[in-house]
């Protein structure tokens, strides 16, 4: 049978936090400025804008996975800036309007009504999720919520993605929907087999990137992801298809599911390196 009759439709929406439902407003990438300024690397010099591009290119990572990246071949100077940034982030954020993206509660609760749970995943540490869940009054929008304190690997890994398919229940991964703006995530949902993996362009990355990363749609917000799910979702598909005295393997052979029916329910994924904590003391 195909698989738009096998699946009973997607059941789980993990979502992004800062960039796909909370506006980014620069504070991230500030916040490893000032991290890296501990180090030496300061604004208005080479080092500091090589930097802050491969700071962009890794957005989405966990922020010790950045920094290593950053400072190669010293661990000190990594965990240095690490300390710093974690100390950086809540303090900026204490400063800012931290506020849901237009139209994300409404997205969010539209998910929920229809009988999808939502997750809200981050790399970021718990203790910053806490706060913007908080300020942002959007802990009561969602089922769960994980940190990279709650798997052994941030994105780009599948860990968060399968330990919140794990925590909500969802048995299939087929079922599950990965919602992010930035090439980590998009390739989180790839590894972990995600059948969709949504884009959004509110975050850090290009719809380019994305698409690269392993993106099946392109949307311009989280506004628009109940919509897109609902028309992917088989079950109307199978409807649609009886009306029009079709099956719903016709239209999938058709194309009418669009991307989404070409990705395997079976993606292996790929060998990971051993896990390492990445913060001390936590």
């Amino acid at each position: 049978m195909d698989n738009a009759t096998d699946s009973a439709g997607i059941s789980l929406v993990c979502c992004g936090l800062i960039g796909t439902l909370v506006a980014d407003d620069g504070l991230i990438e500030r916040s490893f400025a000032e991290a890296i300024a501990t180090q030496g690397v300061v604004a208005g010099t080479s080092a500091f804008a090589r930097r802050m591009s491969q700071v962009h290119r890794a957005r989405g990572m966990p922020p010790g996975d950045v920094l290593r990246v950053l400072f190669p071949d010293n661990e000190a100077r990594a965990q240095a800036a690490e300390l710093a940034f974690d100390r950086a982030l809540p303090d900026a954020l204490s400063r800012a309007d931290v506020r849901m993206l237009p139209g994300a509660a409404e997205a969010l609760d539209d998910l929920r009504a229809a009988g999808r749970r939502v997750c809200v995943l981050t790399s970021l540490p718990r203790r910053v999720l806490n706060q913007v869940l908080g300020t942002a009054n959007l802990r009561r929008h969602v089922d769960l919520a994980l940190s990279t304190d709650d798997a052994p690997r941030g994105f780009p890994a599948p860990d968060l993605a399968l330990a919140a398919m794990l925590q909500a229940g969802v048995t299939a991964v087929q079922d599950m929907a990965l919602v992010h703006g930035t090439g980590a995530g998009m390739e989180c949902g790839r590894r972990s087999g995600a059948s969709v993996v949504v884009g959004v362009l509110t975050g850090a990355h290009s719809a380019a990137r994305l698409r690269a990363a392993g993106a099946t749609h392109i949307v311009s917000s989280i506004a628009e992801v109940p919509a897109l799910l609902e028309k992917l979702d088989p079950r109307a598909q199978h409807a649609l298809g009886t009306e029009n005295g079709t099956s719903a393997g016709d239209g999938v052979a058709a194309g009418a599911a669009g991307p989404a029916a070409a990705v395997s329910a079976t993606i292996d994924v790929p060998p990971q390196a051993t896990a390492e904590r990445r913060r001390l003391g936590r």
